[in-house]
């Protein structure tokens, strides 16, 4: 199959957005709408279609061969469900059923946001030619997706490479999701403020900013407090990058997200922390790199997992002829 467009969704607790994407992950038309994500679930299944619905108004849409989705998860790609943590209406919610109300017959793949984003990121971002790499987002959670061989692996039910619920502190707060010491409870960019402000952090002004992008400031300014919550982050970030490389032999670790703006202030103290956990001699080289596809990596990525579907079935077939 020659795909020419591609629809592509991004559901997210903030915003769902929608777009046009084509064989050079060149978004053509792009909308998007909030999140209702406090409502019920048909409220929030209704403001995805509605991005949809304005997707199939373009005059590009007979184009379109074939819709990507990437969500908030965990999601089940084997079902079409999605049960994203901060979407607390959609539990097992059929998610694909519901768009293809809108879209017709057209094939549609479901991933999670993670393994969207690692996808994005290797066709025409940080890790484009590398054979195997993780992609993070380092945000208000954590997620990731993994390259390997060349290809995406999203897993069976299209979750593979969470690295944001990996354990790094067997005795460590209990996370959300149920386990303890997850690399999220500790590195999203909101454990990160939650950690400074139990130190005794406060922003230099009343008022100032008080998210892990104030903190990035104090400790680019040199607030002792502020840097000890990103060296903290930054440990768990590379303990897990660490243990993910030694698994699969990934060669790059691209991350991106709110966390990651922060540049050195994150950057450095990983670096330095993957010297001491990433040993053995097939991962000391392990390179870190900042992604480069910015707020629309959740839209070019779910073409690219979409793509990268279309491609393995071709190939499959081809292997069984």
């Amino acid at each position: 199959m020659t795909m020419d467009l591609v629809a592509a969704v991004d559901i997210g607790g903030t915003k769902i957005a929608g777009a046009l994407v084509d064989a050079g992950g060149r978004l053509l038309h792009r909308v998007q709408r909030p999140t209702p994500a406090t409502e019920s679930a048909e409220t929030v299944l209704q403001a995805a279609t509605d991005v949809v619905t304005l997707l199939t108004a373009h005059e590009l849409w007979p184009r379109v061969t074939a819709v990507g989705i990437g969500s908030a998860g965990p999601v089940d790609a084997r079902n079409g469900t999605v049960s994203p943590v901060n979407i607390p209406g959609w539990r097992d919610f059929p998610l694909v059923e519901g768009i293809r109300k809108t879209t017709g017959p057209l094939p549609v793949t479901l991933v999670g946001d993670g393994a969207a984003i690692a996808a994005g990121e290797h066709w025409c971002g940080a890790a484009r030619g590398r054979a195997n790499a993780l992609c993070m987002v380092v945000s208000t959670g954590v997620g990731g997706g993994l390259i390997l061989d060349g290809r995406l692996r999203p897993g069976p039910t299209g979750n593979a490479g969470h690295i944001g619920h990996i354990s790094v502190d067997l005795n460590g707060d209990l996370c959300p999701c149920g386990g303890r010491g997850c690399v999220e409870r500790i590195a999203s960019g909101t454990n990160i403020a939650r950690y400074a402000h139990h130190a005794g952090w406060r922003p230099a002004t009343p008022g100032g900013d008080a998210t892990a992008a104030g903190v990035a400031a104090a400790a680019r300014a040199g607030d002792p407090i502020a840097r000890a919550a990103f060296d903290r982050a930054a440990r768990a970030l590379a303990a897990a990058i660490a243990a993910t490389a030694t698994l699969v032999e990934i060669e790059t670790a691209v991350i991106g997200g709110g966390v990651s703006q922060s540049g050195d202030v994150l950057f450095a103290p990983l670096r330095r922390a993957l010297t001491e956990y990433a040993t053995l001699p097939f991962v000391r080289n392990l390179e870190v790199v900042p992604a480069q596809l910015g707020t629309d990596a959740g839209l070019v990525g779910a073409a690219a997992a979409c793509r990268s579907e279309s491609d393995t079935f071709l190939a499959q077939g081809a292997a069984g002829t």
